[in-house]
């Protein structure tokens, strides 16, 4: 069984309408929140992308402060969604990866935490999915050996074969 990895790029589609909504939406139908994970971080990053837009035009207010409900009732104040909190020996860890991959330094901590995860999982024949909209952190995940779903790129009919 897969269980994935929420990057904000991704998750961000849930609350924002934009290319690959529509698959996070399918996802969020199909995947039980207890097989959910997130950096602890990305619940900022999350809020500071729906800040943006609204600063911006491109959310009124009214639709601001309603996606910004939904995503804290689904997932930040939601405990069956996992915030993964990163040690100073994984934010160490990390570094590598930034030149490696040559990724900035927060995709850097997601990947190194979604790796060690990764390699709980398999003691317990479980793998971890990246979903993430983010082409950089995708191509260093895939290089590392995690599977990874773009919905941005990717179809329904890939994330089924993941979710099954």
């Amino acid at each position: 069984m897969n269980l994935f990895w929420l990057d904000a790029s991704a998750l961000a589609k849930r609350y924002v309408n934009e290319v690959g909504t529509l698959q996070v939406n399918y996802f969020f139908s199909r995947v039980e929140p207890v097989d959910m994970f997130c950096l602890l971080e990305g619940i900022g990053e999350v809020t500071s992308i729906l800040v943006r837009r609204k600063n911006s035009g491109k959310l009124t207010l009214a639709d601001a402060q309603l996606a910004a409900k939904e995503f804290h009732s689904e997932i930040s104040q939601r405990n069956e969604v996992e915030k993964v909190h990163h040690t100073t020996d994984q934010v160490a860890a990390s570094w590598g990866l930034i030149e490696k991959h040559s990724i900035n330094s927060t995709d850097a901590i997601i990947l190194r935490c979604a790796l060690d995860r990764a390699a709980e999982l398999r003691a317990d024949e479980n793998g971890l999915v990246l979903l993430s909209a983010d082409d950089r952190l995708l191509r260093a995940a895939q290089a590392e050996g995690l599977p990874t779903f773009n919905p941005e790129t990717d179809s329904q009919s890939d994330l089924d074969a993941l979710i099954t």
